[in-house]
């Protein structure tokens, strides 16, 4: 997720300087998602893993 962010961000950096506004406005609401996404999904399996960790461990 946070390649295809960076993939985004770079396209719309690119559009940017060669005057595509609209496209560039888009692809950067893009990597914003992407980016949001990923960070939630980060997030949310280190919560998992850590339930998993702590389960194990109690039963050692």
């Amino acid at each position: 997720m946070y390649k295809w962010a960076f993939i985004f961000a770079i396209i719309a950096l690119i559009s940017a300087i060669l005057g595509f506004g609209g496209v560039s406005e888009v692809f950067a609401d893009i990597a914003i998602i992407a980016f949001v996404l990923a960070i939630m999904a980060t997030v949310f399996f280190a919560f998992l893993g850590w339930k998993a960790g702590k389960n194990v461990a109690d039963k050692l």
